[in-house]
């Protein structure tokens, strides 16, 4: 009867929790947990995939500074215009282009005989992300942009990417469940058991970094100016997998 007392607990929580132990303690009716033990050679693997960008994120747009909010729109309405033609003769279709911050803000200065902030002026800021789906051409599209937009124009920086990274996640994949198998076969022969079967395999997160080149400020580019020069280089992707495999 006592045993049955305990033993009963026991299996509900067995059922309930399924990955622990249960032992009867030391006093009646009391029930210890004890946590299940991993087993099999656990191993994480690395991947990696070389890939030349063949897409260009360029950030870009206008910065018009006015007496009133009028005054500053009108400019930046007019300089943009002039921007987002630009574009668009060069070959960026419109559904590439994407506005990423529109913004007024007043320009202050501190009145030092008042000892208050006054309102000098106004600044109205536009800026768009273009996508370049030929990356040889972006440096004729930022200066093409540049020259459209005069002293208005800003360009904030120009990023590389890859359009569709799924062959390149297929090849680091491959390279890091390989480069697993090799760790758990080295692990097998050092402990001296056989190499079994994956018994899980789990993926974790893929790295795209991201290459970027910081600009400032553009103003007016003479028409004979040479094209700025810009290069995608390469981008690395990683990946990772843990895997665990069975002792046999």
């Amino acid at each position: 009867m006592k045993r049955a007392r305990w033993l009963i607990p026991c299996l509900i929580v067995v059922l309930a929790l399924g990955a622990v132990g249960c032992v009867k303690g030391g006093a009646p009716g009391e029930i210890t947990i004890l946590p299940q033990q991993n087993t099999g050679i656990w191993v994480t693997g690395q991947g990696e995939a070389m890939a030349v960008p063949d897409i260009a994120m360029l950030s870009l747009g206008i910065e018009a500074r006015g007496n009133t909010v009028a005054e500053a729109q009108i400019q930046a309405s007019e300089a943009m215009d002039k921007v987002m033609q630009a574009l668009k003769d060069n070959g960026i279709a419109e559904k590439d282009i994407q506005t990423q911050r529109f913004s007024i803000y007043p320009i202050t200065r501190w009145n030092q005989d008042e000892e208050k902030q006054e309102i000098t002026g106004y600044r109205v800021t536009n800026m768009v992300t273009a996508k370049i789906r030929k990356t040889d051409e972006a440096g004729a599209v930022i200066d093409a942009v540049a020259q459209a937009g005069g002293d208005y124009t800003r360009v904030q920086d120009i990023s590389f990417t890859v359009d569709d990274p799924t062959p390149y996640y297929e090849e680091a994949r491959t390279d890091a469940m390989e480069d697993a198998k090799k760790k758990a076969e080295q692990l097998a022969d050092l402990a001296g058991v056989g190499l079994g079967k994956p018994t899980y395999v789990s993926e974790g997160a893929v790295y795209l970094p991201p290459t970027s080149r910081d600009f400032y400020e553009a103003g007016a580019v003479p028409a004979p100016a040479p094209t700025t020069p810009i290069s995608p280089g390469e981008l690395k992707i990683t990946l990772s997998v843990q895997v665990a495999y069975a002792i046999v």
